[in-house]
């Protein structure tokens, strides 16, 4: 049962919160969003603007650009053509794709025929994409071009999608997707589609054990538009017709896909793509393009401010907002940023893949200026502050466990009542499985996490699915996987091992055993061997007993 906790008086308590209830409303007016239940995010996109003649998306190599007068054709075209190919609604799509221009015109064009897609990394290893055909259902796949081969072994057609293509040439190479593209037709009769439907199936580790899918509806992609892309955009005074991001961030994460691949064309903004970060060319594309915004991790923040270091003249001088998210930064890493870069305003956020990253965000002013929280909690969000212990409810001035409410929450984790009862409850309260602290000016910040995740270069990585890979060998009694911190990747996984008695096994031998059957990025970095791993009466694993013992260890 809840409980209240009562650390300030009635008359101390700022009017956002409310004592009787615990609940922690926007400071924001809330924003009304679309009624009709029949509505996708697709027609919902581009429902509103017209943005003929502005430039949507930009290759960063080739400077091959894609019109807002031609996304929308494009998208239908995509779905004109797997709907030929006998994509119906409700079937689901696998993009295993990196950053490019076509991302989002797939991705769209899925979605406008009434299907589902489900977003993975493309180093993902053969027997992970297997798992995830098997888990969600997928019939089909678009792949990069060189891997076609690859993966046609898998059993549902594969679309090999190259790296830059102009759209008005056609090459034999990618025959499969040009003639997906350029179908030039209309999926006929549209299927109804309605806000509750499913849009996409993301995956996420949650707050604890193993990836899982998260089920997320139009509705939900609706509301992250609303309440997050266009909100914050609301918040400044320039136009956003004007605003050029940077796309580094992965299309197929949440935080990529809601700002790159959904929200952002609603606001007419251009949109470079660099296919995957190099700090080298960041600058180069940064001036060429004249980025105003640069959304990043972590990683990403530290490499820019070393590399502004040593720029002279005008460069950077475009960059206008660069925005944080993934994981929280404090202290020195905010102050090299803001020194170096003094003209360019610095903000956080905060969202998960089961909120679709709506939750808060941040915006300095005159008056605040708090470069480390991630911001106010956004318009029609409410939150609790739950200490994590007994369950009381704690007012601003304490640091517990955050809940958030909101028509970003999602559906559900797919086939997996068990899992969305843990992390919903009956009341529709996400428990986030983050610790925050709520100061009394409504600014959160995050201090501390519960959830069992690893945050390596602002990927996910779930230490379950890497404790399973460990224990599937035959000479491992037992494993146990912690983060450490690392400066230059932000955390690294690292494993605690039990051999069976008289093994010879090395670290070398584990490090290169797990890496043969899961992503680079998901690689153990270091291996401890150690006679036992402690664990709860309810055979849960102590971790923070791990990260206690480690420094010694180390």
């Amino acid at each position: 049962m809840e409980k209240l906790t009562a650390t300030a008086s009635k008359t101390t308590l700022p009017e956002w919160y409310s004592p009787e209830t615990g609940i922690y409303s926007s400071k924001h007016p809330p924003i009304p969003l679309p009624a009709d239940p029949f509505l996708d995010v697709v027609s919902f996109i581009f429902s509103h603007h017209n943005h003929n003649g502005l430039t949507a998306l930009i290759d960063s190599s080739s400077g091959f650009s894609i019109s807002y007068s031609k996304i929308l054709p494009l998208v239908k075209s995509v779905a004109s053509g797997l709907s030929n190919m006998g994509i119906k609604q409700g079937d689901v799509v696998l993009l295993l794709l990196p950053n490019s221009i076509h991302f989002p015109i797939v991705f769209l064009g899925v979605l406008y025929l009434g299907g589902i897609v489900s977003t993975m990394n493309p180093l993902s290893s053969e027997l992970e994409v297997k798992q995830r055909i098997v888990d969600c259902n997928a019939c089909i796949a678009f792949v990069e071009l060189e891997k076609v081969g690859k993966f046609q072994p898998l059993g549902i057609p594969v679309i090999g999608v190259p790296e830059n293509v102009n759209f008005d040439e056609k090459s034999n190479d990618f025959e499969a997707f040009y003639t997906l593209v350029y179908s030039k037709g209309d999926v006929g009769v549209k299927p109804v589609i309605r806000q509750q439907d499913t849009a996409a199936i993301m995956y996420s580790s949650g707050t604890t054990a193993a990836s899982k899918g998260v089920v997320l509806t139009h509705r939900n992609f609706i509301s992250m538009v609303e309440l997050f892309v266009k909100f914050e955009a609301s918040q400044y005074e320039y136009s956003s017709t004007d605003n050029v991001y940077l796309a580094v961030l992965p299309m197929f994460h949440i935080y990529g896909l809601s700002l790159f691949v959904v929200g952002l064309l609603s606001l007419g903004s251009s949109i470079v793509v660099m296919r995957k970060f190099d700090v080298s060319e960041m600058v180069k594309v940064i001036d060429r393009y004249g980025v105003t915004h640069f959304p990043v991790v972590p990683p990403i923040l530290t490499a820019l401010t070393r590399t502004a270091k040593g720029v002279c003249g005008n460069s950077l001088k475009c960059l206008k907002l660069v925005s944080c998210g993934a994981a929280p930064l404090f202290g020195k890493t905010i102050q090299d940023f803001v020194e170096v870069l003094p003209h360019v305003d610095f903000i956080q956020g905060y969202g998960l893949t089961e909120s679709t990253a709506v939750g808060t965000r941040g915006l300095n002013t005159e008056k605040f200026q708090k470069y480390s929280s991630i911001g106010l909690l956004a318009p029609n969000i409410e939150a609790k502050v739950v200490d994590w212990i007994t369950g009381a409810l704690l007012p601003p001035g304490g640091s517990g466990e955050l809940w958030i409410r909101g028509p970003g929450v999602m559906k559900e984790y797919l086939n997996d009542g068990e899992a969305t009862a843990l992390t919903i409850d009956k009341d529709g309260w996400l428990h986030t499985g983050d610790v925050v602290y709520a100061d009394h000016d409504g600014y959160l910040y995050v201090v501390d996490r519960l959830k069992e995740i690893i945050k390596y270069k602002g990927f996910q990585i779930a230490p379950a699915d890497l404790e399973a890979v460990l224990i599937s060998h035959c000479e491992i009694l037992d494993a146990a996987v912690i983060p450490v911190v690392d400066k230059e990747c932000g955390e690294i996984p690292v494993a605690f091992v039990v051999k069976r008695q008289g093994s010879m096994l090395t670290q070398e031998a584990i490090i290169n055993y797990v890496a043969e059957q899961v992503a680079p990025y998901k690689k153990v970095r270091k291996v401890i061997f150690t006679q036992s791993i402690p664990k709860s009466a309810a055979g849960k694993i102590l971790r923070r007993e791990l990260k206690r013992s480690l420094t010694s260890k180390l």
